[in-house]
């Protein structure tokens, strides 16, 4: 019997929806030069670890996000583990001290975006050396 010759199935209800944006890594476009208005607040991070710890801790509780600028790599890469270490209250002065680069690397997707919710970019006037820093980050 050909298969053309049976009675047509009943439709069957699809649900279409937009596909789930694929998971960016840590850094992924997270460095990027110095903009002149980043439209959130600024997190200058070449300030002391208190002021950046008590910028971190009200920050992370709010609605914006914000953009952290520096002209270091290790900074950067501290400002990091520091707002991971405000978003589980972790203890934010160890992590800008010591940030913990297994444990940053084993974030998962959720985790990730929810860093990347808060810290929007690092900004910098030396993207190529603060975006090389980063990459011990990467898998």
């Amino acid at each position: 019997m050909p298969h053309d010759s049976s009675p047509a199935p009943e439709p069957v209800a699809l649900t279409l929806s937009v596909p789930p944006r694929p998971a960016r890594g840590l850094t992924e476009d997270l460095v990027r030069p110095i903009s002149s208005d980043p439209g959130v607040e600024v997190l200058d991070l070449a300030l002391d670890d208190v002021a950046v710890a008590e910028f971190l801790v009200r920050i992370v509780h709010g609605d914006n996000g914000f953009v952290a600028r520096t002209a270091d790599g290790a900074r950067a890469l501290a400002g990091i583990a520091a707002t991971v270490a405000a978003l589980i209250g972790d203890d934010i002065p160890a992590a800008l001290a010591t940030p913990d680069l297994d444990f940053l690397r084993g974030l998962r997707p959720p985790a990730i975006e929810a860093l990347r919710a808060v810290l929007l970019a690092i900004e910098t006037g030396d993207v190529e050396s603060v975006t090389a820093a980063l990459a011990v980050l990467e898998p």
